[in-house]
């Protein structure tokens, strides 16, 4: 199958005061967002991009063209709404303090499944819509360019999170052990045994690796060597 790099959004204005936005529109990246996604965009410009595949909220959008712009051609970019974020329901707007008083929250914390938001939507639905929509998606890139394919998914933290956790097996009440920081990118590639998870929750390195490495579905026994050695500049 394909290679999908899953990609938050950059840091936004509700971020930064600890509210939560939720799907509250006109949410954008502030300067250190767009910063955060520039900088992520520069290490995916070393790929060519099947796809960016984002959420419809403005500050998906806004890093996916952050992303796009530093893409040589033009590059296939859908709007998916299975990769929206979670509906957080009457929690929507809050601040993350206030929040912290409810008992949801230790139950959020500690149990997931369990989870479902005043007047909104489960964890366990966000996580079936959103794995569902990653797996369509990458079917359908590896059918139309090759098993090489490389491609990007702009999605939220939560969001990201769950489509993580359902690649490393874990159940959705660990999600919690996992961090996506903004414009983070994570790498996952399906295969027909299992998923293989490269990475989680980068901000920096060399991703040009990915162009030149053909993934197989069975495990190397001993580990084996994921990529080549990097090369050592001449003077």
């Amino acid at each position: 199958m394909a290679t999908v790099i899953l990609v938050r959004h950059g840091r936004t204005t509700a971020n930064a005061t600890g509210l939560l936005a939720g799907r509250t529109s006109g949410v954008d990246l502030d300067k250190i967002g767009i910063d955060q996604a520039i900088l992520t965009g520069d290490r995916l410009a070393a790929l060519s991009l099947a796809a960016v595949v984002s959420s419809p909220l403005e500050r998906c959008r806004q890093t996916a063209q952050l992303i796009l712009d530093r893409q040589a051609g033009t590059t296939y970019a859908p709007v998916d709404p299975d990769l929206n974020e979670c509906d957080y329901g009457q929690w929507q707007g809050r601040t993350l303090m206030d929040l912290a008083t409810e008992g949801l929250w230790s139950v959020v914390q500690t149990q997931p499944t369990a989870v479902i938001f005043p007047d909104g939507e489960s964890l366990a639905a966000m996580q079936a819509r959103s794995v569902a929509a990653i797996r369509r998606h990458d079917a359908d890139i590896e059918a139309e360019h090759g098993p090489g394919a490389v491609w990007v998914a702009v999605s939220h933290g939560d969001v990201i999170k769950s489509i993580l956790a359902d690649a490393l097996g874990m159940h959705l009440d660990l999600f919690q052990r996992i961090n996506v920081g903004p414009a983070s990118a994570s790498i996952v590639h399906y295969g027909p045994h299992r998923p293989t998870v490269y990475a989680t929750n980068t901000d920096a390195g060399d991703l040009s690796w990915l162009s030149n490495t053909l993934h197989s579905s069975d495990a190397p026994v001993g580990g084996g060597a994921v990529q080549d050695a990097p090369q050592t500049p001449s003077a």
